[in-house]
């Protein structure tokens, strides 16, 4: 269980098929030094279990189901991504339930200066869409946002000046391809629902 509040930038040293899925190799001493082989750790919003943490640097193992619902495998070298350890028990819950369990990617209409901060436009798949509130939750490469409109085909999320500094949504741009996790409570309600 993760929070969508980012811990640390971490920075792609190399990304290697293995097999039908990715062995990814990071950069982030801070997150490395903090974990052990067999931790979960939250790699652009997506939960990876460490392989190895040494040096500096943590190794995952992406597998197919992963890569063809992320951009995991579109990682090259000197990426930067979003990263956070597995919430502790007695840690602050300070963005909202986050599984890791990525729903799929999105595409990044606009990001537009808006204030201090700036206002992310993202295009939605309606299947992602359907989960989405105004004022509710969604994770985008792991970031804990709240959206601030909706539209017949995606979502605006108002970004904070802490949020464009100390993560990777700072540096995006029209095209880009983020993921995305849409509410879990939402899709227990629409399951219930249905029953």
């Amino acid at each position: 269980m993760f929070t969508g509040i980012v811990r640390e930038r971490g920075r792609v040293l190399a990304s290697e098929q293995n097999g039908a899925g990715i062995r990814l190799r990071i950069e982030a001493a801070a997150t490395a030094g903090d974990s052990a082989p067999g931790d979960s750790v939250a790699v652009a919003g997506c939960c990876l279990t460490v392989t190895s943490a040494a040096g500096g640097a943590l190794e995952f193992d992406a597998v197919p189901e992963t890569v063809a619902r992320t951009n995991l495998a579109r990682l090259v070298r000197g990426a930067e991504v979003n990263l956070e350890p597995a919430l502790r028990a007695g840690e602050p819950l300070g963005g909202h339930f986050v599984q890791g369990h990525v729903d799929g990617t999105a595409r990044v209409e606009a990001m537009e200066a808006e204030g201090g901060g700036a206002r992310l436009r993202l295009a939605l798949e309606p299947r992602l869409l359907r989960y989405c509130v105004e004022k509710g939750s969604l994770a985008v490469d792991g970031v804990s946002l709240t959206i601030a409109a909706l539209r017949d085909d995606g979502v605006e999320l108002a970004l904070i000046p802490f949020t464009l500094e100390h993560t990777t949504l700072g540096a995006l741009g029209p095209g880009d391809e983020v993921n995305v996790e849409v509410d879990l409570l939402a899709k227990y309600a629409e399951r219930l629902a249905s029953a």
